[in-house]
């Protein structure tokens, strides 16, 4: 059966997934943000913590579900899939659980951790391919040349209503909210939430989140030409071709999809950290930036925003949050011209710890040409209160005869 012919999952087709996989997924917590809900003028804001799950991502249910439905002959025989990270380990994971062999296909560029994890799960991982859409194609040969199940990442009715069990629980945890917002990739997170929460309150608004550099989703249901590319930080839902089976979901009850720049999303990640102290994914912070990001959909109203995986890298993770901190204002870095004679650097640095301001680091510039021989500039990092409080400490600084402008600071500034 091709994937257009494959029927649209029911309200009766999530409750059988929630019936078989009841107890061996995590039923995740849907919170309550009074803080974000007051910032961005909700009437309440709850998020659905997916990030929770056992391979921190939602698609430990489609997975799941997927393979509880298989023969014993077709799970004898074993599963392929092709990822890059969540439905990869989704897979994996339980496959692992349940005695089913299974092979991941991965492209070559996948970073070696995401190959290494789901290795660990129990998978035999091949690497395959420039891009996902190649990897695909090399699992699909697999498929067929070895006999097994392919497990598709979305487009596939099972994994479809095993992702909707999540709005199953939504009906029960947060059943005041009249909007939902979901990212999107593939459109099997979207699809099944839609499908559950549309069936018992046809009147709740359901709005999509992608990233602006692949629009997959957007560009399909509003029928404009494939415009897909570049690194984004919400690499889970970095999706070229949207599935046709969701493509029909979203068509029949998504509201509209949302596209989000990367800007917006890498600001819903550090937001996350500072205010919820929730560590996400780009993926998995996108509801909450589209929420940001288009507030005249959201305002005053009760909104459930979808965490839907929380598997970033400590390294990116830290780098987002310290280009929060310069985005805010919250660290600067200052150049400071001076002149190159003893005691004067020391006198810079009590006028802004006079100020209150703590320097982090220093870099002393001695052999810039356009400098006079008997001048220096010096480069000093410093922490902070706020964008307001570098202001005070540049203001110091100007008012005892050194000139100084600000090389780094909230995106909208400009150097003084």
């Amino acid at each position: 059966m091709s994937t257009t012919e494959l029927p649209l999952p029911t309200f009766a087709d999530i409750e059988a997934a929630a019936a078989r996989i009841l107890g061996e997924v995590v039923r995740t917590p849907a919170v309550a943000a009074p803080r974000l809900a007051q910032q961005f003028g909700l009437a309440g804001l709850w998020l659905k913590l997916e990030s929770q799950q056992f391979t921190g991502s939602f698609k430990d249910r489609g997975s799941l579900n997927k393979l509880k439905s298989l023969t014993p002959e077709e799970a004898r025989r074993g599963v392929i899939a092709m990822s890059a990270g969540n439905h990869a380990q989704g897979v994996a994971y339980h496959a692992q659980r349940l005695g089913i062999p299974a092979t991941i296909v991965m492209p070559e560029g996948t970073p070696f951790t995401k190959a290494e994890r789901t290795a660990a799960l129990g998978a035999r991982v091949v690497l395959q391919g420039d891009t996902i859409d190649a990897a695909a194609l090399h699992a699909r040969e697999l498929a067929k040349a070895h006999d097994l199940v392919f497990v598709h990442p979305y487009d596939d009715p099972l994994i479809v209503a095993g992702q909707g069990t999540i709005g199953l629980e939504l009906l029960e945890q947060a059943p005041e909210i009249d909007v939902l917002v979901a990212p999107i990739g593939g459109g099997g997170l979207i699809g099944g939430i839609a499908t559950a929460l549309k069936a018992r309150h046809p009147e709740i608004e359901i709005y999509g989140a992608e990233c602006r550099l692949y629009p997959s989703m957007h560009h399909a249901v509003k029928k404009l030409p494939p415009n897909n590319g570049g690194q984004t930080l919400a690499d889970g839902i970095a999706v070229k071709s949207p599935g046709v089976l969701t493509r029909a979901i979203v068509e029949k009850h998504v509201k509209d999809v949302l596209l989000l720049e990367e800007e917006q999303i890498e600001a819903a990640v550090n937001l996350l950290v500072e205010v919820q102290r929730l560590v996400t994914e780009g993926a998995g912070a996108t509801a909450l930036a589209a929420i940001a990001a288009y507030p005249e959909h959201f305002r005053g109203r009760k909104v459930a925003a979808i965490v839907s995986g929380g598997n970033i890298d400590s390294r990116l993770l830290a780098q987002v949050l310290m280009r929060g901190l310069f985005r805010d204002g919250r660290v600067v870095t200052l150049r400071i011209e001076i002149s190159d004679q003893p005691g004067v650097l020391a006198l810079v640095a009590r006028l802004i710890g006079s100020t209150g301001g703590n320097i982090i680091e220093v870099h002393h510039q001695r052999m810039f040409f356009d400098l006079p021989a008997k001048r220096a500039e010096i480069d000093v990092v410093i922490e902070t209160r706020n964008a307001s409080h570098a202001e005070e400490i540049i203001a110091a600084l100007e008012g005892a005869g050194f000139d100084t402008r600000r090389l780094s600071s909230r995106s909208d500034d400009v150097p003084n």
